[in-house]
């Protein structure tokens, strides 16, 4: 008996020590889209991006939507919730030119203070970045001044991308049917495409 399992072993060794080693290798081949080490050795560089994100609570055109409400005795309205499909623009007017869309989810999400969770895709339509978007995932403390909030991933020419969004309420231009935020927003990406 012990002779058997310790055959059985030896066969079960050999067996899988004879299996194709590179499985991920003949996924990639399939794929249409190169991997950086497939390419190169070098493949990141460093973008820097400023647009204009507008919050219309217009009752004819609104592109901010609350969806979920709280009763009025929860601190800092926490649980409150909006999705947006906001225009993006060059300059701070919102006839200025369109670049893309924030698409996305936020929050009021602390008991404690005005902060709110983002989960916003900056889809860019225009320029040199049409077709791609950014993804920004993080804490947005809306009371302070150059919020930070990072940025988590990307597609298109933003593959692989990483970063931070800065972001600042413009209240010289904002009213409470139309408030602006300036973005500056820093990644590293795939220089692939």
């Amino acid at each position: 008996m012990i002779v058997t399992l310790r055959f059985l072993f030896l066969l079960s060794l050999a067996l899988f020590s004879t299996l194709p080693t590179h499985l991920h290798a003949s996924f990639s081949h399939q794929s249409h889209i190169e991997l950086p080490s497939q390419t190169h050795q070098s493949w990141q560089k460093q973008t820097h991006i400023h647009f204009f994100y507008h919050d219309l609570r217009t009752a004819d055109n609104p592109t901010i939507v609350q969806i979920i409400d709280t009763p009025k005795n929860v601190p800092y309205g926490f649980g409150t919730t909006f999705v947006v499909d906001n225009p993006m623009t060059e300059g701070p007017e919102l006839s200025s030119k369109p670049v893309g869309r924030a698409q996305g989810i936020f929050g009021l999400a602390s008991l404690n203070d005005l902060g709110a969770f983002m989960l916003i895709n900056f889809a860019f339509m225009q320029g040199d970045y049409a077709g791609s978007s950014l993804s920004m995932l993080g804490r947005n403390p809306i009371a302070e001044l150059n919020k930070e909030m990072p940025i988590v991933g990307g597609t298109g020419v933003f593959r692989f991308a990483t970063g931070y969004a800065i972001a600042n309420d413009l209240q010289q231009l904002s009213t409470p049917e139309h408030v602006v935020v300036e973005y500056n927003v820093t990644v590293r990406h795939s220089s692939l495409m």
